[in-house]
């Protein structure tokens, strides 16, 4: 399915100079979305996952439906001060600012193969948080999943596990 007619972009949002990729249409679409998370799970076979963890917010739309989907649980990676007990955190940079992901200590057993997911990869600066806190919380960081990659940016350089996504843009 050609999923690129299902993105919207708006030019300088959240700041100048940033192209904002918005999956609203490709959420709104029951076809399409329906599809999405049918290739997404076939992306997703091949790393045998035991776990799915993404980030707030967005990814927890497409987490929680692959997760289902694949018959496997999904661990939320929230914003900084969003959880409560003891939480690993981690702070990292994005392309317009910072940003603090947490998630709980126990969330993973040890060894157990965990694909990250989110909407969109662009410089890999969220995905390489992501996949240091897995591993601080006993996980295994198996690979990246997403909907988007921003081939000029070339983030799957800068994430050290195999990547995969529905499209280049």
């Amino acid at each position: 399915m050609n999923y690129e007619k299902y993105i919207g972009v708006t030019m300088d949002f959240p700041t100048k100079g940033i192209s904002f990729k918005d999956i609203s249409p490709l959420l709104r679409d029951k076809t399409a979305f329906h599809n999405c998370i049918d290739d997404l799970a076939k992306l997703a076979e091949p790393y045998h996952p035991d776990l799915l963890c993404g980030p707030e917010s967005r990814a927890f739309l497409f987490g929680a439906a692959l997760a289902y989907r694949m018959g496997i649980g999904f661990v939320m990676a929230r914003k900084a001060g969003k959880l409560p007990g003891v939480v690993y955190q981690i702070s990292y940079q994005l392309e317009y600012g910072s940003a603090t992901l947490a998630i709980p200590q126990k969330s993973f057993e040890p060894g157990q193969r965990v694909l990250m997911i989110d909407d969109l990869m662009a410089t890999g600066g969220t995905f390489s948080a992501l996949k240091e806190l897995i591993a601080m919380a006993g996980g295994d960081p198996v690979g990246a999943l997403t909907v988007i990659r921003l081939k000029e940016l070339a983030g799957e350089k800068n994430i050290d596990v195999p990547c995969s996504s529905l499209m280049d843009l």
